[in-house]
């Protein structure tokens, strides 16, 4: 199950190749290459824009950035690492992995004293191990219920706290209109890892215990899958969810198809830009006899270590300067409706949308996946799997006692 490339190996072979990474080029340019996620429709456009401005701004680099969809990045950038063709800068969620293989270099290698200083201390603590900050925070969201207020006032329903009322609700959207599905759940490689959290955190277990060992197959952890397997085979939610993306359940609300999903904060202008407009609530998760917990989610940027000259290394800070500018960093965060990593950002993102600064305050209380534990990329991974066999009439205990022992063991 293991996919990590092992630090031996790639240390000879980067040091062989030098890879094709922040090799200077014709013209004595830096070429400075990024593979970043796509968060939305408008990823892409943002970060066309802004390799133009930035190389017009910097004429000694040539920078290249690559958007690549969550569904495929992970085995684009495994695949190039096994090529020996690590990007400069990655933008992505999990960083464990490839620390652990001394494949990057530590964040204040490469990031100026003055951009370090701009973010939130609780989002840098996410990517520490052996007290060193191996990568930078580069947006965040939080999550959350959303409902479709005029389904659930047709149905007669309120808006459930507890897993007895989301069942309740949904038997009562059922038989409202059965074109609808009252829940919406994602299984898929996208985020089947958010479902896990969901079910798992608000039933009082979690990936780990109070100890920060893993804990996969507790009872805690069994009821809940088992429970949000349930809502699936009673008809309750989309009929495909290890195929259904969060995209594709945030398309189905808009169209009001799906009467309630759990969805980031940026699930507004998500609905915005393709063109539907809900008359929607939020509201909590709904938990099992715990208090509701938040999912928050940070993703980041963190450099490979291929061999820097002085001149390279300068160019990655350029970059990481560039991006951070305080107006440049909000732009990015609103353009897709998320949440800053930066204080200026913050006060930013606050001031120009009110509704966001409670969001502000909920990704600070959420709770985050282990993302610093080395095995986390692989935990991501058997969660999800554990689901997409769960939905295919496995044992869930079976299943999470074998990936327990797995990752444990």
């Amino acid at each position: 199950m293991k996919k990590r490339i092992f630090a031996a190996l790639m240390a000879v072979t980067m040091i062989a190749s030098m890879s094709t990474a922040a090799m200077a080029s014709e013209g004595d340019k830096v070429d400075l290459n990024v593979i970043a996620a796509e968060y939305g429709q408008n990823t892409k456009a943002w970060w066309e824009d802004f390799v133009t401005a930035f190389n017009e701004d910097n004429p000694g680099i040539n920078l290249n950035v690559e958007v690549v969809s969550w569904n495929d990045i992970y085995t684009v950038v495994n695949t190039r690492i096994q090529g020996n063709n690590a990007p400069d800068i990655l933008n992505i969620d999990v960083f464990a992995d490839y620390q652990a293989d001394g494949l990057l270099l530590p964040a204040q290698d490469y990031v100026s004293e003055e951009t370090y200083a701009k973010m939130y201390p609780s989002f840098l603590e996410q990517s520490v191990v052996d007290d060193v900050v191996w990568a930078v925070p580069d947006l965040a969201s939080a999550r959350a219920l959303y409902y479709n207020a005029d389904i659930l006032e047709a149905a007669g329903v309120e808006v459930p706290t507890t897993w007895d009322e989301l069942t309740a609700a949904c038997e009562a959207i059922k038989a409202y209109d059965d074109s609808i599905y009252p829940w919406g759940i994602d299984m898929t490689t996208d985020e089947g890892q958010a479902a896990f959290a969901y079910y798992t955190w608000n039933n009082g277990g979690g990936f780990v215990d109070e100890n920060g060992d893993w804990a996969l197959n507790s009872d805690a952890n069994v009821e809940a899958i088992e429970y949000a397997i349930s809502l699936v085979n009673s008809g309750y939610t989309n009929s495909d969810p290890a195929n259904d993306t969060r995209y594709d359940l945030q398309d189905m609300f808009g169209a009001g198809q799906v009467a309630m999903v759990i969805a980031p904060n940026s699930l507004p202008t998500y609905i915005a830009d393709g063109g539907h407009e809900v008359n929607y609530g939020v509201a909590a998760i709904p938990s099992n006899n715990v208090d509701s917990v938040s999912a928050g989610v940070m993703d980041r940027f963190m450099c490979f270590d291929n061999g820097y000259s002085d001149e390279e290394l300068a160019a990655v800070t350029t970059f990481f300067d560039y991006f951070y500018d305080d107006e440049r960093y909000s732009e990015w965060v609103l353009m897709e409706g998320f949440l800053p990593a930066t204080m200026a950002g913050g006060e930013a993102v606050a001031a120009a949308d009110e509704s966001m600064a409670a969001w502000v305050d909920i990704v600070g209380s959420s709770k985050f996946y282990p993302t610093a534990k080395a095995e986390w990329a692989d935990v991501k991974q058997g969660v999800i799997d554990v689901e997409q066999r769960a939905l295919l009439g496995e044992d869930v205990r079976t299943l999470l006692d074998e990936l327990q022992a797995d990752i444990a063991g």
